[in-house]
């Protein structure tokens, strides 16, 4: 990709454009294409994901997670050129599940290209960006507890996608969102984690 994406569809694109050739995707080739600057896609891309098939395979939304935060991390500390340990970017995934995801995506993107864009920009110059990237760590924390529940580790990853598409088409109404959404899933997780300790 040669320019930064700025919309769901450009982020999907990529993946598309990824998948043509090869059986298998690497982490970091994808991070590649999207040019390692956009806080964004670093985000939305693993949640969505995560709220797709591939999110129902076993560790999957765990390791996602962990990719969130190590983003989010650096985001928080102001990096600019965002990085990814070796083993991880090597970490290959599948093709066709690839495609599988984007295309129960296309719809969904489609939709949030249309509605959310620009609006409030205010909110999403800094130091908003590195708020959202603390509260996304403390979301991306509840999901290995929650991927014991079916379904629960949807919650913080919705809201985790929000703060990525805010900043990815930099509209603060939907950062205000993002942030009602974390604290709900927030209050959702810790409720659900702690009822399963008792």
């Amino acid at each position: 990709m040669n320019t930064d994406p700025h919309s769901v569809g450009d982020v999907l694109d990529e993946l598309e454009r990824l998948t043509e050739d090869a059986d298998t995707v690497s982490i970091g080739d994808f991070l590649a294409g999207l040019g390692r600057r956009g806080y964004g896609p670093v985000l939305l891309v693993p949640a969505l994901l995560e709220i797709t098939p591939v999110g129902g395979i076993p560790g999957v939304p765990t390791f996602l997670a962990a990719i969130i935060i190590t983003f989010a991390v650096q985001i928080l500390i102001g990096h600019d050129h965002l990085w990814l340990p070796g083993f991880i970017e090597r970490r290959r995934l599948s093709s066709g599940k690839l495609c599988e995801a984007t295309a129960k995506l296309r719809g969904t993107a489609r939709f949030l290209d249309r509605w959310f864009h620009g609006r409030l920009p205010a909110l999403t110059r800094p130091p908003i960006p590195r708020i959202a990237a603390a509260i996304v760590i403390l979301l991306a924390c509840t999901v290995p507890p929650l991927e014991l529940l079916p379904f629960a580790s949807t919650a913080p990853m919705a809201a985790i996608a929000a703060f990525g598409l805010a900043l990815l088409v930099r509209d603060g109404f939907l950062m205000a969102i993002a942030g009602i959404l974390a604290m709900v899933a927030l209050g959702v997780g810790f409720g659900l984690v702690g009822s399963e300790v008792a």
